[in-house]
């Protein structure tokens, strides 16, 4: 019998990279690859990579250094080691990245990573292989089904035997000045309805029991429905609350011009639709957010808040904030400031501005020095951290729904997810995992809660 090929997937950035990693993973199983957590045993070793800041890009260049060094070592022992580069700085730098790490045989961008197989097998035959064209077919029609728990990495909620994250959308119109998603992920796409709902059915039978809706624009979901007619979000989501077997429903990111009545109204109507929601507003100045191109003021932000938090007044909220930006003075960093003060977070996500090659406001006058843009983050945070102390010092006491998603660092803990996603650790028997139980909560950090099952 042959030995199965062992692949070695390694993910940057944001969940719908984790979600990527995972189909990828599944196309390269129905190939005959099988995963190892060993580096140094991986025939095949896939980044999947994120091109929105350039710590992250440099990150990969890094990373691919150490791997060739490892590709050598096998080498020189008679074993094989195919280097894959996929993602957004893939689509971005395209042939670029194999001038500047030789190494690298694939480089293969997020629309075409449904043919890995062959793009694997064509490279090997070649040496080098640069694929970052936008294919016309539906990549999602020619993936295998869905399995679970293939990948890992992700920022905020790790997909797994519980939980796992769906893509209903792709590709963003927005083009904010600062991001490279238009460019590296193309315009806005939405997956149909029945494509979307006999994927969750399929994962809801592998014990799938949240899921997480994603798209660079989520809430700006138009697929089609089985009426033939484009479907909201907020439609969307009803639908998918209706299958069985599925308790937890989020979505993210989102953008504040999506924010309609019928997904706000989402909130207050389907129970299954977790209080959460991340909705970056990136700047408190005005003037800045029209220099972004975001088409929205930082008034319009603070009145959808206040419907949504009508429609659902106990709702954690998210953000992501960029401080930094071409010519924000430090006036306009205070606005920020004290939006922040004024809508208050349970958690968010803060980041110095970086330009991004080919995007408008990389070649904008008055960059901000970057010590400045670095003392302004540093004062940011520590309002922002201090709120998600706060917030999450308030649940002490109170008792939660928790799905228990994975072991806990010690034995005989489990850690699961609250409806407001933090981080719950608790005491629990190994066979509760995929549950979800009351939890009271009786302590809280920085960065989550522990707590005691209440059983019936």
């Amino acid at each position: 019998m042959t030995e199965p090929k062992k692949l070695y997937v390694r993910t940057f950035g944001c969940q719908m990279n984790v979600y990527d990693s995972e189909r990828m993973s599944e196309a390269l199983g129905a190939d005959g690859y099988v995963q190892t957590d060993d580096i140094e045993d991986a025939e095949l070793v896939v980044l999947n990579t994120c091109h929105i800041r350039e710590k992250a890009a440099d990150k990969v260049y890094s990373d691919l250094g150490r791997i060739d060094q490892i590709k050598r070592r096998r080498e020189a022992a008679g074993q094989e080691m195919t280097i894959a580069v996929a993602g957004c700085v893939a689509q971005a730098e395209g042939a670029e990245i194999i001038a500047r790490a030789p190494q690298v045989g694939l480089v293969v961008g997020p629309q075409s990573y449904h043919r890995l197989p062959e793009l694997v097998r064509r490279a090997g035959a070649a040496g080098h292989l640069v694929d970052t064209e936008f294919p016309e077919e539906d990549k999602f029609a020619h993936l295998p089904e869905r399995t679970t728990g293939a990948a890992a990495g992700g920022r905020m909620l790790p997909a797994g035997p519980a939980a796992a994250f769906l893509t209903v959308q792709e590709g963003c119109d927005k083009f904010c000045t600062f991001c490279v998603v238009p460019y590296t992920r193309g315009m806005e796409m939405s997956r149909p309805v029945a494509a979307i709902a006999a994927e969750a059915r399929r994962l809801v039978t592998r014990g799938v029991r949240e899921l997480t809706l994603l798209g660079q624009n989520v809430n700006g979901y138009h697929g089609d429905g089985p009426d033939g007619r484009p479907w909201s979000l907020a439609q969307l989501i009803a639908h998918l609350a209706g299958i069985e077997g599925l308790e937890r429903l989020r979505y993210m990111t989102s953008h504040p011009r999506d924010m309609t009545d019928d997904l706000i109204g989402a909130h207050r109507d389907i129970e299954k639709l977790m209080p959460y929601l991340h909705l970056p507003f990136q700047a408190g100045s005005d003037r800045i957010l029209a220099g972004m191109n975001r088409k929205h003021t930082a008034n319009d932000y603070v009145r959808i808040i206040d419907r949504v938090r009508q429609a659902r007044p106990d709702i954690a909220l998210s953000t992501d904030i960029i401080v930094g930006f071409p010519g924000e003075t430090e006036a306009e960093f205070e606005a920020t400031l004290d939006l922040v003060r004024t809508v208050r977070f349970a958690q968010a996500y803060s980041f110095k501005y970086s330009p991004r090659p080919g995007t408008p406001a990389a070649s904008l006058d008055r960059q901000v020095a970057p010590e400045v843009a670095a003392g302004r983050l540093e004062r940011l945070q520590k309002l922002l951290g201090d709120q998600q102390s706060s917030f999450n010092a308030g649940c002490i006491g109170k008792v939660f729904p928790v799905l228990f998603e994975k072991p806990g660092k010690h034995a005989g803990q489990l850690v699961g997810r609250s409806p407001y996603l933090q981080a719950v650790h608790a005491t629990a028997e190994a066979d509760l995992l995929g549950k979800i139980l009351p939890v009271e909560i009786s302590a809280a950090s920085f960065r989550s809660l522990a707590g005691v099952v209440r059983m019936a």
